[in-house]
């Protein structure tokens, strides 16, 4: 998780409200919006590493909140968790220093996920996410809930079913929403058709729909290209940039979910260019070019095939890219994000999924085996630095830092580890 001082540094497409930004400057308080973060990138802003990482985690408190893959959020003293417990998904408000519960939501979402999918259960698999106080849940099925973050009460919901037929790609939703103070941008539909939407805060009304490809596993991005504001997704046909006021398509890039090669992990925006990784496709770094006409085209630098991701997204630290292969049974790497040279490749077996954060001289890699793995962010080899046991379920949500502990959602239950007693 985040750890937000008067250092920390948000970029035009931060959730948070300006009086909400001006109350974490002057209190110090801890804020994780959503998926990857309050930037949608894995790092972890004003993060201070101890002195010396203890060999052994705390157990502070443990609750159990049901199963699915929703990250937790935090937001000053308070944690966000959507999970599912029988036929219900139920959003549950609990307080951070202790795990108790403040309020708790459930709606009944039936649902039978499509064959080679059960392991993974009947979610949710979509992140919640904070903004304008508010929380923001996309059920398995595709119902997509604004809910009031200090007492719970429902604002609104939208069912889509009516429109797609089944709201929902083959394995359920697992996309996360993301947004502006304007505007929520989630993309409803299924496998063949669908439309990404820019959605109204206050009543969940359209501001504006682009498209009609189908969705896909796969989250939008917020970031800034030559100067210009871009919503970047990757559906279930193409990657596309589109402008986040207007809806307009400014380019596109055709990168489509074929068989069992599932569009899934989120794209990384770095320097200007995307990494764009699927599974048995590789790694392409494409970068978005803006014309003298005011059009954009988007060219292919670099296109690798010594490792590829399948569900895992990469996360940058100190200009290289680290990921988890799907190869070989599950590997960590690095790779030049300039170049596409694969600096290194850890042992393979290491497990089916890894959930990174990424942090001043480390990247956290917590493994689908309850391993939470600290390496260093260097690309001269594959060095761990620390090593915990976390848990004794698996573990596919991604963990939250705070200042001294980790937070870690398992199989069914959430658990507050400190770095100290």
């Amino acid at each position: 998780m985040l750890w937000c001082g008067l250092t920390c540094s948000l970029g035009w497409s931060q959730e948070i409200s300006e009086q909400e930004l001006q109350q974490i400057e002057h209190s110090s308080v801890k804020v994780w919006t959503g998926w990857l973060g309050p930037n949608r990138n894995g790092w972890v802003d004003g993060f201070k590493p101890p002195g010396e990482w203890p060999q052994t985690l705390d157990q502070s408190w443990k609750v159990e909140v049901g199963t699915g893959y929703g990250t937790p959020l935090v937001v000053n003293d308070r944690i966000y968790q959507h999970a599912r417990q029988g036929e219900n998904e139920v959003l549950r408000c609990l307080d951070l220093s202790s795990g108790e519960t403040i309020w708790s939501k459930s709606v009944t979402t039936p649902f039978k996920i499509g064959g080679g999918g059960q392991k993974h259960g009947k979610g949710p698999k979509s992140n919640p996410y904070y903004v304008d106080e508010k929380v923001f849940t996309l059920g398995i099925t595709g119902v997509l809930s604004a809910w009031d973050a200090q007492f719970g009460e429902l604002l609104w919901r939208r069912d889509e079913s009516k429109t797609f037929g089944t709201n929902q790609p083959y394995w359920g939703v697992s996309t996360s929403p993301v947004a502006t103070e304007q505007a929520l941008f989630v993309h409803f539909g299924n496998d063949e058709s669908g439309a990404l939407h820019a959605v109204n805060l206050d009543k969940g009304e359209d501001i504006w729909t682009q498209g009609g490809d189908g969705t896909s596993y796969s989250s939008p991005l917020l970031i800034e290209i030559q100067g210009e504001k871009q919503l970047v997704e990757w559906n279930h046909r193409a990657l596309v940039g589109v402008n986040p006021e207007t809806g307009e398509l400014l380019w596109e890039f055709p990168f489509p979910h074929i068989g069992s090669d599932q569009n899934m992990p989120t794209p990384v925006f770095h320097n200007d260019r995307i990494l764009l990784g699927g599974e048995n496709r590789g790694i392409h770094s494409l970068m978005p070019l803006k014309l003298k006409d005011g059009s954009w085209s988007i060219d292919s630098e670099w296109h690798q095939k010594e490792v590829a991701l399948d569900m895992s997204t990469a996360v940058i630290n100190d200009g290289l890219l680290f990921g988890f292969s799907h190869y070989n049974r599950g590997q960590l790497f690095c790779l030049d994000p300039e170049t596409g040279e694969v600096l290194w490749k850890g042992p393979g077996r290491t497990g089916e999924n890894v959930a990174f954060l990424s942090i001043p001289g480390y990247v956290i890699a917590l493994i689908n085996s309850g391993e939470l793995r600290l390496i260093e962010a260097t690309g001269e080899e594959y060095r761990a630095a620390r090593s915990w046991k976390v848990a004794e379920t698996e573990t596919w949500t991604a963990p939250v830092l705070l200042k001294d502990g980790f937070l870690i959602k398992d199989t069914n239950s959430l658990t507050l580890w400190s770095f100290s007693p």
